[in-house]
């Protein structure tokens, strides 16, 4: 059985579908300086050499920044088109990990966003992204 990660004081449980809702639960805290994100970790998410694996932190990145990017489109559905990853150290099972993101640019159909990842005062990852408003709501 998976062990527990201490969770801070205030955060909540974010409503989401999909490959973040099989991963997390997805958490999420918001206060003066806006919306975080976060996710407690344990041995499920970790890779063969007992790091947490790229693939959930790229996971939870994505998750963050297309939040941002919906939310600065008037809560119209976005898609990431090109992100970028640079991670920064390694996270071990049992961390809390939070990520947060904003819009450096916008244009009519496109939003260029970036997050940040950090387990306490520790920088895990950065990532820039190329996000596309999708017309009319269909993603195809």
């Amino acid at each position: 059985m998976p062990e527990e990660t201490r969770v801070p004081e205030g955060w909540r449980e974010a409503e989401v579908q999909g490959l973040m809702h099989t991963i997390g639960p997805l958490l999420s805290f918001k206060d003066a300086r806006g919306r975080r994100f976060g996710l407690a970790t344990d041995s499920r998410h970790a890779n063969a050499v007992g790091r947490i694996h790229g693939g959930v932190i790229t996971s939870l990145m994505d998750q963050v920044l297309a939040y941002e990017a919906w939310r600065a489109a008037n809560r119209r559905p976005t898609v990431t088109v090109q992100m970028d990853t640079r991670f920064l150290a390694a996270a071990r099972p049992g961390d809390f990990i939070e990520a947060t993101a904003q819009v450096v640019q916008a244009t009519r159909s496109m939003l260029f966003v970036e997050a940040q990842m950090v387990s306490g005062e520790k920088p895990l990852a950065r990532a820039s992204a190329v996000l596309k408003i999708v017309a009319g709501g269909d993603s195809r």
